[in-house]
């Protein structure tokens, strides 16, 4: 049975960069398609888009808070 290989501190740091940059673009995404069905249909459905996208950037900026604070 081979043991598990241990991550370096910037392994682990491209690893979590990545996964939070799609998180970022998933928020941005998001905020996006609010903003066009805001313009373009319903200004309460692009609304709640909106903050569906806030909500999202919001979590990943606790994310990244939390993270920091774990590693420090």
């Amino acid at each position: 049975m081979k043991s598990k290989r241990k991550l370096t501190e910037q392994e682990e740091f491209e690893i979590m960069k990545m996964v939070l940059d799609k998180f970022l673009w998933l928020g941005i995404v998001i905020l996006g398609y609010g903003l066009y069905v805001s313009i373009t249909n319903s200004f309460n459905t692009g609304i709640w888009y909106i903050v569906a996208g806030a909500v999202v950037l919001v979590l990943f900026a606790w994310f990244v808070i939390k993270e920091f604070e774990f590693i420090r």
